[in-house]
């Protein structure tokens, strides 16, 4: 059975998928797998593109959607880049988009329903990346679509896609991966531990039990989201953005506990930001989705399972596209690169463009200009297109294996 399934011949906003069972890789398993997920553009047999969202984001890659809480940067997220004669083109291209399990707009996860009718809270499964991938899978069983023509993905969205070449080699042509990587490194693995942390040792967490209570871990999850924000911007932004600038004296005494000595100097631009996007991001998330996908985002590792990189990839016949940033100390361009290499070593057709911004891990969101025409023209040629040519991408390896492919400056205008 299902809820709200649409044909894939037909345009639809947004529905639910009732899969079935599922049984993740932990071993543990679900009666009622619920997937939301939203459609754009005409299906034609094969013109599907799978868009795999990042970690907070939502199936609404292009609309604002009919509910589930959905506020925010989870609200029409990518809307510069998927739609009507966009780089991903709905006139074109059969889209489709699916809040993945352990999240929290519409899909199974920590804070949707048990069979016993009260939210799961932390008896849900452990999630994995590779659940992801499976519960995608089956819903595009379920939708009628088998090969896809391609999985894009950003930041975490990007590894989703890469496990897809991995997992399901012949069912997809090309991948797209922006602004990711094969794993995370230490230094992410750790930020993201202490984010945990902060939500973890808020006394309203309640072990993750706080639903329907009056506190919830609000605060927890607000200096989470906070940490999450320094990752995704770079030292150039920040000094644009926020400088050293105050904002008034004191600090944000109606949400931490007041520190007296704090009276006497500055509140920073810098401190308000990250004070109101925390506030912001707890109203619309649920504390307990942040440390399932989180902790899925820190597992992943392309190799897992296989001796390199490379030979992970050796079964995927199709064409790759790696889009990194120069400001991006998240994942960065050196990331992106080794990704490359890999490719080319299995005789992966890839083409590694790297794009030159300041605006840090965030550059994938908010310049589309420089993100488009690329993805644009791989969809249409793969990594022959004039957009994404690159000397080094053509079946063998460069002779310096950390040669990036160039900026086509000239297609981007800030």
């Amino acid at each position: 059975m299902s809820r709200g399934r649409t044909s894939p011949g037909r345009q639809s906003e947004s529905a639910t998928a009732d899969l079935g069972e599922f049984r993740f890789e932990s071993g543990e398993s679900i009666p009622n797998l619920q997937i939301a997920y939203a459609t754009y553009g005409e299906f034609t047999g094969d013109n599907a593109v799978l868009v795999c969202h990042g970690l907070t984001g939502s199936q609404h890659v292009a609309g604002y959607g009919n509910g589930s809480g959905v506020a925010g940067q989870a609200r029409a997220w990518w809307s510069d880049i998927v739609g009507p004669g966009k780089a991903i083109d709905t006139n074109e291209y059969y889209v489709v988009c699916a809040n993945v399990p352990g999240s929290c707009y519409g899909s199974s996860g920590p804070a949707s329903d048990s069979p016993d009718g009260d939210p799961w809270g932390t008896d849900f499964p452990p999630v994995t990346i590779g659940d992801w991938t499976r519960a995608q899978r089956r819903l595009c069983d379920h939708l009628g679509i088998g090969r896809l023509h391609a999985v894009v993905g950003g930041s975490v969205g990007g590894m989703n896609a890469l496990d897809w070449a991995v997992r399901y080699p012949d069912d997809v042509a090309r991948i797209v991966v922006v602004a990711s990587a094969a794993r995370l490194d230490p230094q992410c693995l750790g930020l993201d531990a202490i984010a945990r942390r902060a939500i973890t040792t808020d006394p309203n967490w309640n072990g993750g039990d706080y639903y329907g209570e009056d506190a919830r871990p609000d605060a927890g999850l607000g200096l989470a989201r906070q940490i999450g924000h320094v990752m995704y911007l770079s030292k150039e932004s920040m000094d644009h953005k926020f400088g050293r600038r105050a904002a008034g004296r004191g600090g944000r005494g109606d949400s931490y506990p007041a520190d007296p000595a704090a009276m006497f100097f500055p509140y920073r631009e810098v401190e308000s930001y990250l004070d109101y996007q925390g506030e912001k991001f707890a109203q619309r998330f649920d504390a307990n989705s942040y440390l399932y996908l989180t902790r899925a985002m820190d597992d992943y590792d392309l190799s897992e399972g296989y001796e390199s990189d490379s030979a992970a990839l050796a079964a995927f016949e199709g064409e790759a596209l790696l889009l990194s940033f120069t400001g991006d100390w998240h994942f960065t361009t050196e990331q992106a690169e080794s990704l490359a290499s890999a490719c080319r070593r299995v005789e992966v057709p890839v083409s590694h463009h790297v794009v030159e911004s300041d605006h840090g891990h965030d550059a994938f969101l908010v310049e589309p200009e420089k993100v488009g025409p690329p993805v644009s023209d791989f969809l249409v040629d793969g990594p022959s297109g004039r957009a994404v040519t690159d000397t080094a991408s053509d079946n063998h390896v460069a002779d310096d294996e950390t040669d990036f492919a160039p900026v086509h400056s000239s297609l981007f205008s800030r």
